[in-house]
């Protein structure tokens, strides 16, 4: 039992390992912001150096000092936002507009940029573990949540954080929906539960602005106990089929055997004729050699058969 367990144990730690790798080699292909984190700093350093360059001759601490500080305003009033972002833009603290993609412009110390949007298709995996059917048996489910911000404003207005909300969310439509069914039904119905968690979460999400593309159940396991007690199960009705076919192909054999001992018995000639056929076929195999009993032998009596 204890080497049993150690080596679940290191299956476990091998598969949350590749599982990590895996996320970390897409985490980075994501986009980087570098570029509009090196525009603000390349205006920043186009309007600070030309200004210092126009007020050369009166070089002073003030002078540098009111350079740099009008680059800076100057950097933070010309912002650029990639063109699958928006940006929530707050005046004194109210919401003001959405801006991007591309050039937009704040009013520094006024406005101030409150959250970035990303619109593109987001894939949030989640999972639900202990949860019971119908039948109480509890089951770990795995899936995948497919969905994208289609109205920027109200993603931020409506609800705080709101992948968390939306995962959360997720977690409970699927908490509910495996209630609903029985372990035997689970598997077969796998698009239909997609399907209600689907539209549970597209009509709670709706509101924030959030469409929902797709739910997709990607695993389920149970009990290592309950996984053996399923496979004994199934083997017994796999045996009981069996069985049963079997039987059912004894009834037609014998029902065949009846017919032909009734045509046999009325009439003789057919029984002796089959008597030479099985001597024909046996003496195939030991070259024309064929131990036979004496009632077999009575079947060659010529006389008798053409009577």
């Amino acid at each position: 039992m204890g080497l049993r367990r150690a080596q679940e144990e290191h299956k476990d730690f091998k598969k949350e390992r590749f599982v990590a790798e895996e996320e970390g080699a897409i985490a980075n292909k994501e986009a980087s912001h570098l570029g509009v984190y090196g525009f603000s700093l390349a205006l920043f350093g186009v309007v600070a150096g030309g200004l210092l360059y126009l007020t050369r001759e009166a070089w002073s601490i003030p002078t540098v000092c009111i350079c740099l500080v009008a680059g800076l305003l100057v950097a933070m009033c010309v912002r650029i936002c990639p063109q699958w972002e928006r940006v929530a833009v707050l005046r004194f603290g109210n919401f003001s507009r959405i801006a991007g993609p591309g050039l937009y412009f704040v009013v520094p110390i006024f406005e101030y940029t409150a959250m970035r949007v990303d619109q593109r298709t987001m894939a949030s995996a989640f999972s639900a573990e202990q949860v019971l059917t119908a039948d109480l048996v509890p089951v770990d489910v795995d899936a995948v949540l497919f969905w994208l911000v289609w109205d920027a404003k109200s993603a931020c207005l409506e609800v705080r954080n709101y992948p968390k909300a939306v995962l959360w969310s997720a977690q409970t439509a699927l908490r509910d929906a495996i209630g609903q069914v029985n372990l035997d039904d689970l598997s077969r119905k796998r698009r239909q539960i997609d399907h209600e968690i689907q539209e549970v979460l597209g009509d709670k999400c709706g509101d924030w602005g959030i469409a929902i593309v797709s739910v997709e159940i990607r695993d389920i396991s149970v009990p290592k106990d309950l996984q053996d007690a399923l496979s004994k199960e199934a083997q017994a009705v796999k045996e009981r089929d069996a069985r049963l076919i079997l039987a059912d192909t004894e009834r037609e054999i014998s029902e065949s055997y009846v017919a032909a001992a009734e045509v046999y018995g009325d009439r003789s000639k057919a029984l002796q004729l089959r008597a030479m056929n099985l001597a024909h076929e046996s003496s195939k195999d030991s070259r024309g050699f064929v131990l036979a009993p004496s009632s077999l032998a009575d079947a060659f009596d010529l006389d008798s058969f053409c009577k």
